[in-house]
């Protein structure tokens, strides 16, 4: 049975289309494609080499460990706001212990890569006796496909120890990236091929002419033709040569030997420029300025506008992206029921927490405009709640109770009726009111 005659399942089917390649799973190009390996500027492109090139290296990690670092619970709404529903069967899932094998750092900072880098992130639910009970991280190297006896398309996952197990449509927690279908993702690594390419090369250049001792490249030239057997010989004694040069020591060239350079200087290539521009367009595909990856100057990365490029950074570059996993978790890991009632959220404030001025200025803030209590300050910072008045809502005013504002205290009363008995002369103190 051909394998048009039976087609894959709509999940199946979607991963194939996204590939943009034939249902024929023994071509190379599915597992070309798959892999997302591309030839740019004639280097080989995948996720191994982009991730050699330090720019992208540092982009993934600085986006993957901010959305892993950044605190993500799950809230039940209630008829007063919000509420930690930290007793759902989800809350320890994203919160913890996504699986056996991970914490949540390590599970989203993986999910984020693949995200970042092939455009789409697949996990597998587990489950125990019909409930979830985790989520596991699906490394895309590892997942593939196979077609079976009947023309059925099936996914297969191949563990560490190389033993391939398959992988049920429904079990499959997706998260896509940037995407024109409004379902699967787009691979940065197949889109960027040609700035990667560039950049790989740029890179294996200068490597190349280090390697050399920042020595041009050197054609030797003879005034005759030689044989084969003096061809070899020449070639041997012209390792002693290129040994002597690299030693600092000068060559002696026999015979009416020549040397003359070839190639293009490096300076003349603008190679050191050529790097640095690299370094901007690989910043601009992951949306990072070149600052937060130690490019430029110092005035660049430090001073007053700093705190701009962290806001922007957590706007433009982060915010779409917690959003997107937000998203999935409702729709792919909540039951239609729990949609109504439950939602996941990453604290953005997270990222406060490594800057000590402004965490308390931020919790400042909060506390005197009535916002928060000081309990609920004390709680995200880890400290014991401390009860009574510490659990109320309060305001600089006075720092008395919200629910207070515009009433006059005991002691305001007690003073305005000794000041009415004053001005009407009277002999006798006004009652004891106590």
């Amino acid at each position: 049975m051909s394998i048009q005659t039976k087609k894959p399942g709509r999940v199946k089917a979607a991963i194939l289309n996204w590939l943009g390649v034939p249902l024929d799973l023994t071509s190379s190009e599915f597992w070309a494609a798959w892999g997302s390996s591309v030839n740019s500027a004639g280097q080989r492109v995948d996720q191994n080499t982009v991730m050699s090139l330090s720019a992208a290296w540092a982009c993934t990690r600085l986006i993957s460990e901010a959305v892993a670092t950044l605190p993500l619970h799950l809230y039940e709404r209630t008829p007063d706001g919000r509420r930690r529903a930290v007793n759902h069967p989800l809350y320890p899932i994203i919160n913890r212990s996504p699986n056996a094998e991970s914490t949540a750092a390590t599970y989203w900072e993986a999910n984020t890569a693949a995200i970042l880098l092939r455009g789409n992130g697949f996990s597998e639910k587990q489950y125990f006796n019909g409930r979830m009970v985790g989520i596991k991280f699906l490394a895309p190297h590892r997942l593939g496909a196979r077609r079976l006896a009947n023309g059925d398309v099936q996914l297969m996952y191949t563990e560490e120890g190389g033993r391939q197990r398959p992988v049920r449509d429904r079990d499959l927690f997706h998260i896509p990236g940037f995407s024109m279908d409004g379902k699967w993702g787009l691979s940065t690594i197949q889109y960027g091929a040609a700035v990667f390419g560039s950049a790989l090369a740029a890179s294996n250049a200068a490597n190349g002419t280090f390697e050399r001792g920042l020595a041009p490249t050197v054609a030797f030239t003879l005034d005759k033709v030689l044989k084969k057997e003096q061809r070899d010989e020449f070639r041997e004694n012209l390792k002693k040569i290129s040994g002597a040069l690299n030693a600092g020591e000068s060559p002696l060239l026999e015979g009416g030997m020549d040397a003359k350079t070839i190639g293009i200087k490096p300076s003349d290539a603008q190679l050191l420029e050529s790097r640095a521009f690299s370094v901007e367009e690989v910043c601009r595909w992951f949306r990072v300025d070149p600052s937060m990856v130690g490019h430029g100057n110092k005035d660049s990365n430090w001073g007053t506008g700093l705190e701009q490029k962290l806001i922007g950074f957590l706007t433009f570059t982060l915010r779409p992206w917690l959003t997107r996993m937000e998203q999935a978790i409702n729709k792919h890991l909540l039951s239609p029921q729990d949609q109504l009632r439950y939602y996941a959220e990453f604290s953005i404030e997270g990222l406060l927490r490594a800057d000590s001025a402004a965490r308390a200025a931020f919790f400042s803030v909060m506390v005197n405009n009535g916002i928060m209590t000081r309990d609920e300050v004390r709680q995200l910072e880890n400290l014991p709640a401390r009860g009574g008045n510490a659990d109320v809502l309060t305001v600089q005013s006075a720092m008395v109770p919200i629910d207070s504002l515009g009433q006059a205290s005991d002691g305001d009363t007690a003073r305005a009726a000794l000041a009415a008995w004053l001005n009407q002369g009277q002999q006798q103190p006004p009652p004891d009111n106590d």
